[in-house]
């Protein structure tokens, strides 16, 4: 499933940069899948917590219109810069994203509401259920939220672990399948990949 769709060496050079500072970022997979959905909702605006040091937003930024901006959030000014090194690589210009260094807790409430077609999570595993409270004010009807590590390395499904990481990856499973507005799928490429339309 990984190397159904090989990663081409821009997307190879910026995964290499993310492992060896420790930024581990999205599978090959599950960007293919992050690619398909942006492509099928035709996404033209997106939100991504955590830059994952620039491939996460080389696939989206592949999936979406053209002329299309994604606004990536991240504490870390490295991970931001080694991003922008990505989008360069990648062919991808300067006016297609907009980056914002500070913890996503405090830049997402400066967001416009309902502006947004799809918002990404792969940040602080403990502010899933707040991201996602955020991502349902800030997308739009037919929007899509989605969050990588929602199998947590085979955790989520361990009664025995009790970590707060675990419990609240586990508060969004529940929360996404509970919610009327939402229409929920769990893909098991990666480490999982939880996505969720906003009906309303």
């Amino acid at each position: 499933m990984e190397e159904f769709l090989p990663e081409d060496e821009p997307l190879v050079a910026a995964r290499h940069r993310g492992e060896e500072i420790g930024a581990a970022p999205i599978s090959a997979a599950g960007g293919a899948a992050l690619r398909f959905v942006a492509t099928l909702i035709g996404a033209r605006t997106v939100v991504e917590v955590g830059s994952g040091c620039g491939v996460s937003g080389v696939w989206l930024l592949r999936g979406m219109a053209k002329d299309a901006v994604l606004t990536s959030v991240d504490v870390e000014p490295e991970h931001q810069r080694l991003a922008k090194l990505a989008y360069r690589e990648a062919g991808l210009g300067s006016s297609r994203t907009r980056m914002i260094i500070g913890r996503a807790l405090e830049v997402l409430p400066r967001l416009t509401d309902g502006a947004y077609d799809m918002v990404f999570c792969d940040a602080v595993k403990q502010e899933y259920p707040e991201y996602l409270t955020a991502a349902l004010r800030l997308l739009r009807p037919g929007g899509v939220v989605a969050f990588d590590n929602a199998l947590w390395d085979n955790q989520v499904a361990d009664p025995s672990r009790r970590d707060p990481e675990t419990e609240a990856i586990r508060e969004v499973h529940r929360v996404i399948r509970e919610d009327e507005r939402l229409v929920p799928l769990l893909i098991p490429v990666g480490d999982g990949l939880l996505c969720a339309v906003k009906k309303e």
